[in-house]
């Protein structure tokens, strides 16, 4: 009678639709549960999907050929797509402070591994396929492996005749050791180089505090004499004050605030509500005054301050100028936050669909601009498939983009890695294309990044695990593990040494720089609890993407070249 259930949950070596779907859902299933299993301040998260779909692979589950190569591919691009849309705006303004220095160490590190990875391949008998396959485990990026499964069948249709060997097995053996090399050489390099903690931290709050990217606001008293009855745009001239918004005044002898033009007089013990870096604020009290500790400019009686989000199409794309809120509604707006960044509200800052706007002014006018703007956290929560998928249409066509290099036997192409993280960058960092827009809430995100990645190694692990053991020990696994060590090792000790003693980089950036070339979000999550801090995770963002797409170019040349 419950032969039915015995057969549905059973391996099948000639699996149908159904079949196929409980091995997939099974291995993500038991591969989230393994992943919350913790040893100490280490857990494989979904990592350990990969390693589920490995061993469930081995004892015979299989999912049909064509639907593992169309999970496997569209995992992938939920995967990078979704990482592009949730770093683009912070990656690229990253460029104005530390992103460069970052990147090029970053670069320069993913390089060395892949002379590491040819030099195993040169004076071993490692095929270039299996080679990468180390060089892709053993760093933990899955993008570059599934570049070069990409690559290998182009190639395949133009050279019917030969058969290649499967990278993912190699990556499947080298993976573990990625993940915790990062961890282990973390670790060693704290004792190693006697790194104190609280000194770093202070270190970084005094490096914080000269950030000019950072937005503060501050009371200021006016009592320089010279100021006297000129308006605020004639003191922002005369002291070569830029980038600095006053949200609020309050005259001397007066309990009323209100939300001042730049026509507005300053008079003397006026107290000023001063928004911007903490430099320029410094810098513009010191000429002004000083610093107030008066309470009544922070009254919401007369004006109130509240967020708006730009959910409106006639607003978004529009400047702060174009909307001109001020002389409209009698607003100020002095800071727009977009995707975990804090901005000035410039009058020439460009905004996208899904920016809060914090606003300051009576009740109502506010209300009245929120008709123009929109706010409307509903709709921010409904997820916008034309956006989406549309963007993915658009990363798509981009991966197919046939390059051709002339000593190439085929053309390269950015492909479904590259494609749309590339894509879904430039679409984060403009807003959008025509009614494509970059906005998706970040529980939507996060649930495209973890359900495309659990996709893409549940695919790989039941394909690989089909011959893993076999493999591993036809090509001495044992040995392999040790080429992957190599190239775990040798750029994480070049890194670690250039960047702290040369480029003098802060010990909790290097450990986001780690885990962020080598794309390891494990590793990142470990970063962050043994420093304490989230700023780990500010420098993996700054470096991922351009990392991520280095890598995918990297396996596609190593293969194309030497295949």
């Amino acid at each position: 009678m419950m032969n039915w259930f015995y057969s549905l949950f059973s391996p099948s070596d000639t699996p149908d639709i159904t079949h196929s779907l409980i091995a997939l859902l099974l291995t993500i299933s038991l591969g989230f549960l393994v992943g919350r299993l913790r040893l100490g301040n280490i857990s494989l998260g979904v990592s350990a999907v990969l390693f589920v779909g490995l061993l469930l692979g081995h004892f015979g589950y299989r999912i049909e050929a064509d639907l593992l190569i169309f999970v496997r591919d569209f995992g992938l691009i939920l995967f990078v797509y979704a990482i592009g849309i949730q770093v683009g705006p912070s990656f690229f303004s990253s460029f104005k402070k530390e992103g460069l220095k970052f990147n090029v160490l970053a670069i320069s590190t993913v390089f060395l591994g892949g002379l590491t990875t040819y030099a195993i391949f040169k004076f071993t008998d490692i095929s270039i396929e299996n080679a990468v396959g180390l060089m892709s485990g053993a760093v933990t990026n899955t993008p570059g492996l599934g570049a070069a499964k990409s690559t290998l069948q182009e190639i395949q249709l133009h050279v019917s005749s030969r058969i290649f060997d499967d990278p993912a097995i190699a990556y499947a053996i080298t993976y573990p050791l990625g993940v915790f090399g990062i961890i282990v050489t973390i670790i060693g390099a704290k004792s190693l180089m006697k790194i104190d903690f609280e000194k770093e931290k202070q270190n970084l709050t005094e490096q914080t505090q000269q950030d000019n990217s950072t937005i503060i606001h501050t009371k200021c008293r006016v009592n320089n004499e010279i100021l006297e009855g000129k308006s605020i745009y004639q003191i922002f001239k005369e002291l070569g004050t830029k980038d600095i918004i006053i949200s609020r005044i309050k005259h001397s002898g007066s309990v009323i605030v209100f939300s001042p033009s730049l026509d507005t007089k300053i008079m003397r013990k006026d107290v000023l509500m001063v928004v911007g870096s903490p430099k320029n604020v410094s810098d513009f009290i010191s000429k002004v005054g000083k610093e107030s500790t008066d309470l009544f400019i922070e009254s919401e009686q007369d004006v109130t301050t509240k967020n708006i989000f730009v959910t409106k199409a006639s607003a978004a794309h529009k400047t702060l100028a174009e909307l001109d809120l001020y002389n409209k509604f009698d607003l100020k707006v002095t800071r727009v936050y977009r995707s975990g960044m804090e901005l000035l509200a410039n009058p020439q800052l460009r905004l996208n669909y899904g920016d809060k706007l914090r606003v300051v002014g009576n009740r109502e006018a506010i209300s009245e601009a929120e008709k123009v703007i929109g706010n409307s956290e509903k709709k921010l929560l409904e997820p916008d498939f034309l956006s989406l998928f549309g963007g993915l249409i658009i990363g798509i066509a981009v991966g197919s983009i046939p390059i051709f290099i002339p000593t190439l036997p085929v053309p390269i192409k950015l492909g479904f890695a590259a494609g749309p993280l590339l894509t879904a960058l430039f679409i984060s960092r403009y807003g959008g294309i025509g009614v494509i827009h970059s906005y998706i809430n970040t529980g939507a995100v996060y649930f495209m990044k973890d359900m495309g990645i659990c996709m893409f190694f549940a695919a790989v692990g039941i394909h690989a695990g089909e011959k893993f053991y076999s493999n591993f020990i036809h090509y001495n696994g044992w040995l392999w593990m040790l080429y992957g060590c190599l190239i775990t090792i040798i750029p994480l000790l070049f890194m670690i040494l250039v960047g702290r003693y040369v480029l003098k980089l802060n010990f909790f950036q290097l450990v986001g720089l780690m885990s962020g070339t080598y794309t390891d979000p494990a590793a990142l999550a470990f970063s962050t609890r043994y420093v304490d801090s989230d700023v780990p995770t500010q420098s993996y963002a700054t470096v991922y993407p351009l990392v991520t797409i280095f890598r995918i170019f990297l396996a596609q040349l190593l293969i194309l070249y030497l295949v």
